[in-house]
């Protein structure tokens, strides 16, 4: 009730405080993330998830930043992944959310692909899931490439500036992901996407 005494200057310094808040709260998310792996202190769960519910949890958490910019993020499960898995589903979702964020980010009114997959199957049973979050934006040169899951580095120096980030973001996955046993990797062309 009180948001509407404000007038436009107010409104905008109210959303310029909330969205300051949030980056902020990501920085140290990050930080304290990277400096658990970093210290061996990080524990990853063994429960039962789904992994529809992470893919799709994602995709509607992004879909109002993707829709501002005119993006649509399509998903698809492949049905041969059972309904329920073992994981760590809150360490599933930083990661599809950090990659995905990053494709709704760099992309340019085109749509965002999110798919999960069977990998393989083990003779125990055990599935592997692969991800892929695909974008059709700007694209990472060769030289961008083989730096980009490294702590504080980003693909290009302009990239911090012009879309911000701590460059922790990928790093903090690639460790995720390896923990869990898995492998993490990217191809990309310059201005035609990843």
């Amino acid at each position: 009730r009180q948001h509407a005494d404000l007038d436009d200057d107010q409104r905008h310094m109210l959303r310029t405080i909330r969205e300051s808040g949030n980056a902020l709260i990501t920085v140290i998310n990050d930080i304290l993330d990277f400096s658990k792996i970093e210290a061996g202190k990080l524990d990853l769960e063994d429960v039962s998830m789904s992994i529809a519910d992470a893919l799709e949890g994602v995709a509607t958490t992004l879909t109002p930043t993707a829709t501002k910019k005119g993006i649509r993020i399509d998903t698809f499960v492949d049905p041969a992944i059972p309904e329920a898995v073992h994981g760590d589903a809150v360490r599933v979702r930083q990661i599809l959310f950090n990659l995905a964020g990053n494709a709704v980010k760099f992309s340019d009114q085109k749509d965002v692909a999110m798919r999960a997959t069977v990998a393989r199957t083990d003779s125990d049973g055990r599935v592997w899931v692969r991800f892929d979050i695909i974008d059709h934006g700007i694209g990472i040169s060769e030289e961008g490439q083989a730096k980009l899951f490294q702590a504080f580095s980003q693909a290009e120096s302009s990239t911090t500036r012009k879309f911000g980030g701590t460059g922790l973001g990928l790093a903090i996955c690639k460790r995720l992901v390896e923990m869990m046993g898995g492998t993490v990797g990217m191809k990309s062309k310059l201005g035609e996407g990843s």
